[in-house]
């Protein structure tokens, strides 16, 4: 399952990878979002992130770890629990007219027995994947 979102806003770009680099800031802009703490690290390659997301009526946790995180460019995340792989890519550059455009890319590798009833929920994801961009477009715009 795979998620992609593309939004522009009038922010410097280095302002919003700063943001959207602190992973922390999810609980801003992702609807899915209980809450997510930096276990360790920096924000750069080897940070972890502790995520606890609601999905579906399911508690959800993962540990995300940074893989790639190049600024004001890139950040690239990797989670896994027992039915989940999760890899987030958020890419930020500017655009000819001075803005910021972000393009947030989720897949979503199902392990086990859910891997079957997934299609069944490719509705509730495009559903979180709208919120998501909503949100993240409010968060951005409101300059947080």
């Amino acid at each position: 399952m795979e998620l992609v979102r593309t939004i522009a806003v009038e922010r410097p770009v280095e302002e919003v990878f700063a943001f959207l680099a602190d992973f922390t800031t999810t609980t801003q802009w992702d609807p899915g979002t209980v809450r997510t703490t930096r276990e360790s690290g920096d924000g750069t390659v080897g940070t972890r992130y502790r995520n606890v997301s609601k999905f579906m009526g399911r508690t959800v946790e993962l540990t995300y770890v940074v893989v790639d995180h190049e600024p004001p460019g890139l950040i690239s995340l990797r989670a896994e629990n027992d039915s989940l792989i999760a890899h987030d890519t958020i890419t930020v550059r500017p655009t000819p007219d001075d803005r910021a455009e972000v393009t947030y890319r989720a897949v979503f590798t199902f392990k086990g027995l859910v891997r079957f009833f997934i299609p069944l929920a490719a509705p509730a994801f495009r559903k979180l994947g709208d919120e998501a961009e909503r949100g993240m477009r409010r968060a951005l715009e409101s300059g947080t």
